[in-house]
Order: structure tokens, then C-alpha cells, then sequence
């Protein structure tokens, strides 16, 4: 089964999720390291297909459900995954989450296919703030951030109870004036 990208990179592809990417879901979020700073334990098939099932509904910012779910391909092969979903009443503000391989870590694929999908949502969508949150222990994703241009806007200190201890949490983000001018200079 083939699904046409939503948006391309120069190395990536994006696109809707399919019934059939449960096993290489499973494979990727099944890895400690992965499952590790996820709000989910280590994916089975069994929680495997209930992610993947939320996953084939979120398919547009305009939808009723507000969310967009990708798939990143590397070839036609699934590599990882961004989300982005709408945060509040007005529908300006969205936040964006992320997981890649550690096998295709290290690569800069992260930071391509994120901010495909920030600059996806801020020029088609009328998005006025991305934002970012994040273990404060997941220093990639920290960098990540920091690396398309998102500030550091807090840093909560053991607000969440996460797999059975407190952790700490960064809040990242950009507004749409920040991110063209981040842009700019980067051509």
C-alpha cells in the first residue's frame, strides 16, 4: 500500500500513517531508549495498534480533531514519526512532537522532518506559535529545538510523574515572525 507524501524534504518523506506501519512502529517504540522519555512504556503489538488506530485519525490541523500524524520515510523506509496538533480555542497556537530511529539517529533526519512540519503549519495553517515539550532529560530533543530556532521558554522542576519518578519538563518555542527570520537567514 502506497500513500502520497503530505510534504517532502530533500531527504525525507512525509506522510499520512497506514495500517501496515504497525510493525515498524512497534520496532522503533519498543526500544527502552526510545519509550524512555515517551508518556507510553515500551510499545507491544497489543498498545502498538491502539497508537496506531489514534494515529490514522489525526490526518489535518483543519480536521475536527485538530492533529496531523506522520510517518518519516528515508526512502520507503519508515524511519520515524512527527506529530502536530492544535493547543487552544483560536487555533492559532499548535505544539510538535517527534521520534526517530536511534539507528537513523545522529543524521540531522530529526530536524529536517520537524521543521518541514513547523514551517508546513505556519505557512499553509495560520499558525502563530509552535511550541515544544519535552523530558528535560532528553537532551537530543533539547538541541533539536534549539537548532530550528525555538527558545527555551520554561523549565518545570518534577512536574510530572513519569514511569515511576518525578521529571522535570522544557518548554520550547517559536512565534511565526521568529521562525521567517530564522529562515531567512539560514538561505
Amino acid at each position: 500500500m502506497h500513500t502520497d507524501p503530505l510534504m517532502t524534504t530533500a531527504r525525507l518523506s512525509l506522510r499520512l500513517h497506514r495500517d501496515d506501519d504497525l510493525d515498524r512502529l512497534v520496532t522503533i517504540h519498543s526500544q527502552p531508549v526510545v519509550a524512555r522519555f515517551l508518556l507510553e512504556e515500551p510499545w507491544t503489538l497489543e498498545s502498538g495498534a491502539a497508537q496506531l488506530e489514534r494515529r490514522l485519525r489525526r490526518t489535518g490541523l483543519d480536521e475536527a480533531s485538530g492533529s496531523l500524524a506522520l510517518a518519516v520515510e528515508r526512502g520507503r523506509r519508515l524511519i520515524g514519526t512527527v506529530a502536530i496538533w492544535r493547543t487552544e480555542q483560536e487555533r492559532r497556537s499548535v505544539e510538535v512532537g517527534w521520534t526517530i530511529d536511534p539507528a537513523y539517529g545522529g543524521q540531522g533526519y530529526a530536524t529536517e522532518a520537524v521543521a518541514a512540519v513547523v514551517q508546513f503549519a505556519f505557512e499553509r495553517h495560520d499558525v502563530h506559535r509552535a511550541s515544544a515539550q519535552m523530558d528535560a532529560r532528553n537532551t537530543s530533543s533539547a538541541r533539536l529545538a534549539r537548532r530550528l530556532g525555538m527558545r527555551q521558554e520554561a523549565h518545570f522542576r518534577q512536574d510530572f510523574w513519569s514511569k515511576g519518578e518525578w521529571t522535570d519538563t522544557l518548554v520550547f518555542a517559536v512565534l511565526r515572525d521568529e521562525w521567517t527570520a530564522v529562515q531567512a537567514r539560514r538561505r
